[in-house]
């Protein structure tokens, strides 16, 4: 008797899953809560722009992954919000306000400051609260020195910035041969300058002098003059926007005149153009990414795809430079280690950042034993007439280097 009951209920039961879609449907993502990420990022101060440009770049993944309905965790769709605080350029109110975004608004995770003075603050906290964070602005190798594990950067390290202009360097005739390098005094610039001044040697050229400035110096007339004075055949420049800016102003001011002047942060951005207008031309700077890039993506979108996307969502007739592009590479490290780990548990997801290894349109995003990707390579860009070109490595290029820089009196 209770086989003869039990059948017919069966089949209803069945009858009414597959009115409700549920036999033709199970594998279909639910939807689930809304995950939280938080962000402390430059949007007034000195470092707004670079601020602004990574919060670009995260938007520009906020609104493809909901758009999708979210990121997939054991077949469950959760929306995603970021949170936004503004740290003003100030490492230690970033640090407040990655506590807050924690403990008052309740995010998850953590997506990096701008800059390596502000992610080294911020880090201290979300270690201390078993928080993954990724990064990536913060390219100081210094941040990474103490045995973190809850932190991981997605962007090369600080000392490739300028060392991929050298072997580019090494290629042209006349080969130039001696280098005057000016740095900001901050942790990330200095770890640029010594990097060139341990690498110079190996491609037959010498650093002749290193001089330190203040970090978001205004003057830096007396700097430049006493680079005009060992006429370099190469001047570089560990800085920010704003001090790029001012060098170049400087340089042009005093009638300082290299072969090769070379800056590790700003060229890149549009606001360096617009800043200088034809002064720009004929400046190199090494860049963690460019729209020339080949790499081949396992996800998301291709490189093409996201020039295209980020031309259309910010109605730009310039293509995102790399900040837009490696804080999109953050997002990215994020989504895929939560559906790795199949868990919003904050130490799953860590463990599967560890782990992760994945091609994305802004290169392989995998990380070291301190959290550092050290197996992306940096490219080398100029700005002729107005435009970034790829120049180095060749088989990446659009264009040529553009050398020897012509005399200020003669541009």
């Amino acid at each position: 008797m209770r086989g003869e009951k039990l059948g017919p209920c069966m089949v209803g039961l069945a009858l009414l899953l597959a009115a409700c879609g549920t036999s033709s449907t199970g594998n279909s993502p639910t939807s689930g809560s809304t995950l939280v990420f938080g962000a402390a990022v430059s949007l007034t101060g000195a470092q707004s722009k670079e601020g602004g440009l990574t919060k670009q770049g995260y938007d520009l993944w906020l609104d493809w992954i909901n758009q999708r309905g979210g990121i997939v965790v054991n077949n469950v769709k959760h929306p995603v919000q970021i949170k936004y605080e503004d740290d003003q350029s100030d490492p230690n109110v970033s640090a407040t306000l990655v506590q807050k975004l924690i403990t008052s608004e309740k995010a998850q995770f953590i997506l990096g400051p701008y800059g390596s003075a502000a992610t080294a603050t911020d880090a201290i906290i979300v270690e201390r609260d078993g928080i993954p964070m990724v990064e990536a602005n913060g390219a100081a190798q210094s941040i990474f020195n103490h045995g973190y594990k809850f932190t991981f950067g997605v962007l090369s390290p600080a000392n490739k910035y300028l060392t991929g202009v050298l072997d580019m360097a090494a290629t042209l005739s006349p080969k130039p041969t001696t280098i005057v390098m000016l740095s900001a005094n901050d942790n990330f610039s200095l770890e640029v300058a010594k990097a060139v001044a341990d690498y110079a040697p190996s491609k037959g050229m010498q650093v002749l002098v290193t001089k330190q400035y203040p970090a978001a110096a205004l003057d830096v007339s007396s700097l430049v003059s006493q680079a005009k004075a060992l006429n370099p055949d190469i001047v570089m420049n560990s800085g920010h926007l704003a001090e790029a800016i001012n060098i170049n102003k400087a340089a042009k001011q005093l009638g300082l005149n290299a072969k090769i002047f070379a800056y590790s942060v700003g060229p890149s951005t549009p606001d360096f153009i617009s800043a200088l207008g034809p002064d720009a031309n004929f400046v190199f700077d090494g860049s963690q990414w460019t729209p020339q890039v080949k790499y081949k993506p396992t996800f998301y979108l291709s490189v093409s795809d996201y020039v295209k996307a980020y031309e259309a969502k910010y109605n730009s007739s310039q293509p995102p430079d790399y900040h837009v592009a490696e804080s999109t590479a953050a997002c990215l490290a994020f989504q895929k280690a939560i559906e790795n780990a199949g868990s919003l548990d904050p130490t799953k997801v860590r463990d599967a950042l560890a782990s992760l290894d994945v091609m994305t349109f802004f290169g392989q995003i995998k990380f070291d034993s301190r959290g550092i990707n050290t197996f992306k390579p940096m490219v080398v860009e100029q700005i002729q007439s107005g435009t970034h070109y790829t120049v180095f490595p060749t088989d990446i290029a659009n264009g040529r280097p553009q050398y020897p820089t012509p005399p200020w009196s003669s541009r």
